[in-house]
């Protein structure tokens, strides 16, 4: 006689398959979705390649065809700067102070992304004895956000500092914006993008070290035009903080 199996033994069996049963489509959904998401990044690095190149193309055209006419191109301004702080907390006035925070350079040899507008560019004016600014390249944005790039995840009050190692972290802050991989970050960093604000403050203010072989001799509080390193450096800003990184 064969013996019968207890009703509620049928039934965990039952509910134990139906869970397993879930959770491996749950695995093999999750699976397909990184698959595409992982084929979307690929495609969204090779546009934005051919946008630079592009881009790049189309200044040295205009600037040829000036030439060639007996006239002048000049090229768009920049959109974005780099601040970097070469100066400690001793001596800073109470306004400068404030300028710092709110651009958020507390620490020496803290960096940010800054949007290039008339207010900025005055902020930056008021600090630049304490601070060293200028246009980064694609080169220079790339390197400091792959090398340096940290990302502020969390809700004010408890934000955590999580390196930028997975896409993951930053589809997750900044997904709905349409910002998932460093590419996009990048992208929207270096073009100035409609959310250039939401990824300028997901990336936590840059630590970096300091320049190999040291700063100016003559003296980093000087001006970059008198031989120092403060102050508005426009493009020469790799020089400085291509060796910070």
């Amino acid at each position: 006689m064969v013996a019968k199996i207890p009703e509620s033994q049928a039934k965990k069996a039952k509910r134990d398959t139906a869970l397993a049963d879930a959770v491996k489509a749950a695995l093999k959904e999750k699976k397909a979705k990184r698959k595409a998401t992982r084929k979307e990044i690929k495609a969204r690095g090779l546009k934005y390649a051919e946008e630079y190149a592009a881009a790049n193309q189309a200044v040295i055209d205009a600037t040829k065809k000036a030439r060639s006419e007996g006239k002048f191109f000049v090229p768009e301004g920049p959109k974005v700067v780099f601040a970097v702080r070469i100066r400690g907390i001793n001596g800073v006035a109470p306004k400068e102070r404030k300028i710092l925070q709110l651009l958020r350079l507390r620490q020496i040899h803290n960096g940010v992304f800054i949007k290039l507008n008339y207010a900025t560019l005055r902020m930056l004016q008021r600090v630049e004895h304490y601070i060293a600014y200028g246009y980064p390249s694609l080169k220079l944005v790339k390197a400091l956000i792959y090398k340096r790039g940290f990302g502020k995840v969390g809700k004010p009050g408890a934000w955590s500092r999580i390196p930028l190692s997975d896409n993951r972290v930053i589809e997750a802050s900044l997904g709905k914006f349409d910002i998932l991989c460093m590419e996009d970050l990048v992208h929207e960093i270096y073009t100035v993008g409609p959310h250039f604000k939401e990824a300028a403050n997901f990336i936590w203010p840059m630590k970096l070290s300091s320049p190999k072989g040291g700063y100016s001799k003559f003296s980093k509080l000087k001006h970059f035009t008198e031989g120092g390193d403060a102050g508005n450096r426009e493009h020469y800003i790799a020089g400085l903080v291509g060796r910070m990184v």
